[in-house]
């Protein structure tokens, strides 16, 4: 018992960072290789769209933040700011698997935790109804869709939409997995298309009628 407090002193004290309160962790389009664990105090998660900012969690004590960065190499989606003064182990890649294999439980835990992240974003999902999902992405791919050079074949004007997922997610309020749903929800009723890895909107009238069948519903 001794050699793990020991070992949790020494972790504190070598990546223990202090923050002040409205102190920026990370900012929404870094890239990062850091995982961060909350030992004290509050981590307001911040995502900005065309509306404003949206605060998509607020964490305390014993939660994580960062481990997409880390673990799938993807840029930051949100903005990470301390409510109040904040004391955080800041991990990098190397340091956090010598972690996890000199104390196996560490892993564990992660995996636990990011386990309970994905089952809250699938009752999220499974609460939302179809349409609450469509409604905005359908406004945001609209706005942006712009006029194929190449007309299609069958003499309908197409449309290309120059937008990603993460743009996509911020235009529309969503999470990006929620944003990922909604498009194959267009994609398996064919109002929407990928085709070299662009958005395709075969015809736009059709798919900004999605808007009027879900308001009459």
């Amino acid at each position: 018992m001794a050699k793990n407090s020991d070992t949790a002193f020494r972790v504190r004290e070598a990546y223990g960072r202090e923050l002040s309160p409205g102190e920026t962790v990370f900012d929404e389009g870094d890239s990062g290789d850091n995982l961060y664990v909350i030992q004290a105090g509050e981590i307001e998660l911040v995502r900005e769209g065309r509306s404003g900012h949206r605060v998509v969690a607020r964490l305390g004590p014993g939660d994580f933040f960062g481990e997409l960065s880390l673990v799938g190499g993807q840029r930051r989606t949100t903005r990470a700011v301390a409510v109040r003064r904040t004391r955080v182990l800041e991990l990098d890649r190397a340091t956090l698997e010598s972690m996890c294999l000199a104390q196996p439980e560490i892993a564990i835990r992660l995996i636990r935790f990011l386990a309970s992240r994905l089952i809250e974003a699938e009752r999220r999902l499974a609460s939302m109804g179809v349409d609450d999902l469509l409604r905005p992405v359908v406004r945001a791919l609209v706005r942006s869709a712009e006029a194929d050079p190449d007309a299609d074949k069958s003499g309908k004007k197409a449309f290309r939409v120059p937008i990603n997922l993460r743009a996509l997610s911020d235009q529309s309020g969503l999470s990006m997995l929620e944003a990922h749903r909604a498009l194959h929800q267009l994609f398996d009723q064919k109002l929407l298309r990928l085709i070299d890895d662009a958005l395709v909107v075969p015809d736009l009238e059709a798919l900004s009628g999605c808007l009027d069948q879900a308001d009459a519903a």
